[in-house]
């Protein structure tokens, strides 16, 4: 796409003119141009629009000449920005449901990615009535289906950005898109196949008391049914291209460092499990997760090879002369599923127990003025245990996380429950503006939680160890870390149990000694102790490790290797 986007909103009405006028006020703060697509109104609702009509000011007001639906009404607005020169179209619902201070993170997403669909990702209040989430939830199962992917979030929001030459060239080879309520969800889809990105940008959402709505019970619930047999019947002839695109994001990751996979569906099923649980409660929950766990491991072929050949490993560890099968896998992501259901349960009120074990050092350390460093790993369900301490010793918790995926899953568990929210630092390297940082909390009584178990983003400062009878890359961050902050450091882990969970520290070092002349042998040797712990851990409970990436590749995670000699 040449020279710089060129954007506009479009906001199709019908029946819906109370909060019409902030909506366009808050789109024209934007320096958007409006296309207001009166669709048939009558009466007095007509005339309210019309008295919108002020191109001067940036507002056009254009009148269908009868009913068509939202769907006509949205590509009559395109048509009309087309003409004019324009790039891209926000729409809008003229409801007022959505938040419109998401507006502007909308648009600066579509300005880095201009050939994106940027879509709103839903962020439902107690308003949201209970038959239109689980009809909305039924929709998105059979959009997973039809695209074989986890990729689109949410195909129903009315507030989006699309880039028109894409939406133009499907018009253009005449395919099929829905002019009344099943227009959102069918050119999403079809923009899916044609190659177009989906990103999302989480918006609020509310049901006004006041609010209307022009969704027919019976036709549109029939058109809908009719759409998505449209769609599942054309993604069977479809069928070669999208598993050859799987196929190609398949190879593509395996080029990666981990850092840089796609969350893949992960923070869909976290969103998915609070839905639920709000919803249905824990009890219904679990056998629903347990069915998008299934999906989940059906199309994710590379981690699902991932975790058979971890598997494999342990098992051998185990003395187990066998190799996993599909139940193995799919037990361990079933587990992975139930994990995100535990932690939301914690924070409901209604999750597992969380024995405390041994934690006297940990819990000792919290009695001195300093903190300590809390090293832990992908494996169990750390998190869980947050749920269950009290809020002082929550609030001394500061983690360190290396991207966007923890952060995401943070903004998740705070909407669910603001009491949830982490204290977070994004770091790739520790500068020294950031060790002073850490120096400061760890002065004042602060834990800071690092991961033991992830290669730093540059592949650099790792410790080459035996795992699970291969030697693999393990952080030396943690206790490099330690000996700056001269600080204790610990390992936590929280392994699922029959009734819940059991949580337990062990002390790595009291104090990290880097002597001068033999730093690299002290790491070393720091780093086997955290790893000697961990492999114990996941032979003990080998469906409770959750890294789905070749974990004995080299740095760069491109191929396998042996370590550097």
């Amino acid at each position: 796409m040449n020279g710089e986007p060129r954007f506009c909103a479009v906001i199709p009405s019908y029946n819906h003119t109370n909060r019409i006028a902030g909506v366009i006020a808050a789109a024209r703060r934007q320096q958007l141009p409006v296309f207001v697509i009166d669709d048939g109104n009558t009466g007095p609702q007509r005339a309210q629009l019309a008295a919108l009509h002020d191109p001067a000011a940036g507002v056009t007001v254009h009148q269908l000449d009868y009913n068509q639906g939202k769907g006509a009404a949205v590509l009559a607005g395109f048509a009309l920005a087309g003409a004019a020169g324009f790039t891209h179209v926000v729409q809008i619902d003229a409801d007022g449901q959505h938040d419109m201070a998401a507006l502007p993170s909308l648009l600066a997403l579509a300005r880095q990615e201009p050939r994106a669909l940027v879509t709103g990702l839903p962020q439902y209040d107690h308003t949201i009535p209970r038959g239109r989430a689980i009809g909305r939830w039924i929709t998105h199962i059979w959009v997973w289906i039809e695209t074989l992917s986890l990729e689109i979030s949410d195909s129903m929001c009315g507030f989006r950005v699309y880039p028109l030459a894409a939406v133009q060239a499907l018009l253009d080879r005449g395919e099929h898109i829905g002019r009344r309520m099943d227009f959102d969800t069918e050119i999403m889809v079809r923009l899916f196949w044609s190659g177009t990105p989906v990103r999302n940008v989480p918006v609020k959402v509310i049901y006004p008391p006041d609010n209307t709505s022009n969704f027919d019970l019976l036709r549109d619930n029939l058109r809908i049914t009719a759409m998505h047999t449209r769609l599942a019947l054309t993604m069977l002839l479809r069928l070669p291209a999208l598993l050859a695109r799987h196929w190609r994001g398949a190879r593509n990751e395996t080029q990666v460092h981990w850092a840089a996979l796609p969350e893949r569906g992960v923070l869909l099923g976290m969103r998915f499990s609070a839905m639920v649980l709000r919803l249905l409660g824990p009890k219904f929950a679990g056998p629903l997760l347990n069915l998008v766990a299934l999906y989940f491991y059906l199309t994710a072929s590379e981690r699902r090879q991932m975790a058979k050949e971890y598997l494999a490993r342990v098992f051998a560890a185990a003395g187990q002369a066998r190799q996993p099968g599909f139940a193995d896998g799919y037990r361990l992501f079933r587990n992975f599923a139930q994990r995100g259901l535990d932690v939301f349960s914690g924070w409901a009120g209604q999750g597992p127990a969380v024995e405390q074990g041994d934690l006297r050092d940990l819990l000792a350390t919290g009695d001195k003025p300093r903190g300590a460093v809390i090293v832990v790993a992908h494996v169990g369900n750390v998190e869980v245990a947050r749920s269950a301490l009290p809020s002082a010793l929550r609030r001394r918790l500061l983690v360190l996380v290396h991207t966007r995926h923890a952060e995401n899953f943070n903004r998740l568990l705070s909407e669910f429950n603001p009491e949830a929210a982490l204290n977070t630092l994004q770091v790739s390297e520790i500068s020294p503006d950031t060790a002073l940082q850490l120096a400061e909390h760890v002065e004042s009584g602060g834990w800071v939680l690092i991961a033991g178990d992830r290669v730093p983003l540059s592949g650099q400062r790792v410790s080459w160890v035996p795992f699970l009878g291969h030697a693999a890359a393990f952080p030396q961050g943690p206790f490099i870390l330690g000996a700056l902050l001269r600080c204790p450091v610990h390992a936590l882990f929280c392994r699922k149990l029959d009734a819940g969970y059991r949580l337990n520290a062990v002390t790595l070092a009291e104090e990290v000694v880097l002597p001068r002349g033999a730093r690299q042998q002290a790491l070393d040797m720091y780093v086997r102790r955290f790893v000697a712990l961990l492999e114990q851990e996941v032979i003990a409970t080998p469906y409770q490790w959750y890294n789905f990436f070749d974990f004995w590749a080299d740095t760069n995670g491109s191929r396998p290797c042996s370590p550097p000699k």
